[in-house]
């Protein structure tokens, strides 16, 4: 990758860090919630959910304003809406207040989804935008390491309060990397009004791309996945196998590894052998991993090592697979990037939303139900995969 690709990678990297870290350093501190606002276990999880109904429903509106008025002052404007939100979460005196802070939290982090991977558009296409995400994604994978460690050493001297201080802190490092650091990539002539004609024109062009949809839902659900991990993880690990928020921290950042290590290795392999093959046999390897724990799991064989490195390996596919599906859905789009970047990642964060809902009544804060939970997903993934990609070799 040319230097100045690099250079911008690493910008939208920090910037795209900001809501994964909204999320993952708050995981350590979900049981804390729960008994310092006296609720239920299910009710401190909405925190989560609120969050990502939001942020993915924000996204309509960060993708067609990034298209219109360029890419800058929908960034300034969703992390202004970020930080007053997270100021409103520190401060809340209910989970009721809790869940609704989160919510617009969820809403101005939505702008850093969209808006970077527009930029990318801006900037390259095929494997140097793939190499470009991927190394977004050395920053964004390093979060989920660091943050749920961070949550667990603040919450030491403090509490689960002072965890949405620091990342008001960090939110205005952001602001200023904004302003100083990030140029404008998309120029006036290439600007297009918000006009709902338009943009109702363009979403049915995207709903009906068989293309699209299919790499979107693959996407979807591979996250979808992620998300009931995120739901029920902090719960299985300090209820099942008694582990402190520290210990809980190092058990997450290591399933973090798997898929930051792959995620490094998308653009190489799919400049050797094609995206779509990299898709097709990183989403079966997926599916294959999270089956085979499953049934270690259920037979009995549910040490915490077990889980923890079968979670790595199936990461480690959901790596490769994350990254490549965003840049295909993109690529054939680049006169509606910011809309195709939206609407997909609507679909993916509503998705991911609608899987916890549909699964969270039936796991018990085990990893006799959270594995099959997320084998769930990836199969799912991977029926997408055939069902919308048939040209995929997925077993090739």
């Amino acid at each position: 990758m040319r230097d100045p690709l690099f250079r911008m990678a690493l910008i939208l990297g920090l910037l795209s860090a900001v809501g994964p870290f909204a999320i993952d350093m708050y995981l350590p501190a979900l049981p804390d919630v729960a008994a310092d606002l006296d609720t239920s276990e299910a009710r401190a999880a909405l925190t989560l959910t609120s969050y990502f109904i939001a942020f993915g429903l924000a996204q309509m509106v960060y993708g067609p304003m990034s298209d219109a008025v360029g890419r800058k002052l929908p960034l300034l404007l969703g992390v202004g809406v970020f930080l007053a939100a997270t100021v409103a979460s520190a401060l809340a005196p209910t989970i009721g207040w809790l869940i609704a802070a989160r919510a617009v939290q969820g809403f101005g982090a939505a702008t850093l989804m969209v808006v970077p991977r527009a930029v990318i558009r801006d900037m390259a296409t095929g494997p140097d935008a793939a190499r470009m995400m991927a190394a977004i994604m050395i920053v964004i994978s390093v979060s989920p390491m660091l943050a749920p460690l961070s949550g667990a050493l603040i919450m030491a001297w403090g509490g689960w309060r002072e965890i949405f201080a620091v990342l008001g802190l960090a939110t205005l490092v952001s602001l200023a990397l904004i302003v100083f650091a990030l140029p404008e990539t998309l120029p006036p002539a290439r600007r297009q009004p918000v006009r709902l004609a338009p943009m109702l024109t363009g979403a049915r062009r995207l709903l009906g791309d068989r293309r699209f949809m299919g790499l979107t839902m693959i996407g979807g659900f591979a996250m979808s996945s992620f998300f009931v991990f995120l739901a029920t993880a902090s719960f299985v690990y300090t209820r099942q196998y008694g582990l402190s928020p520290t210990g809980f921290s190092l058990a997450f950042a290591i399933n973090a590894i798997g898929f930051f290590s792959a995620s490094q290795m998308a653009g190489r392999l799919a400049q050797s052998f094609g995206m779509e093959r990299v898709i097709s046999l990183a989403i079966t390897g997926f599916l294959a991993m999270t089956l085979l724990l499953s049934l270690v799991v259920l037979g009995g064989f549910d040490a915490l090592p077990v889980v923890v490195a079968g979670l790595f390996m199936a990461n480690a596919a959901l790596g490769l697979v994350m990254p490549t599906t965003m840049v295909m859905s993109l690529d054939p789009h680049p006169d509606i990037a910011g809309l195709a970047s939206s609407l997909g990642g609507t679909i993916q964060m509503l998705t991911g939303a609608a899987m916890i809902g549909v699964t969270s009544p039936f796991i018990d804060n085990s990893s006799a139900t959270m594995v099959p939970a997320i084998a769930l997903c990836a199969a799912l993934a991977w029926l997408a995969a055939v069902l919308s990609l048939p040209r995929l070799r997925l077993l090739a």
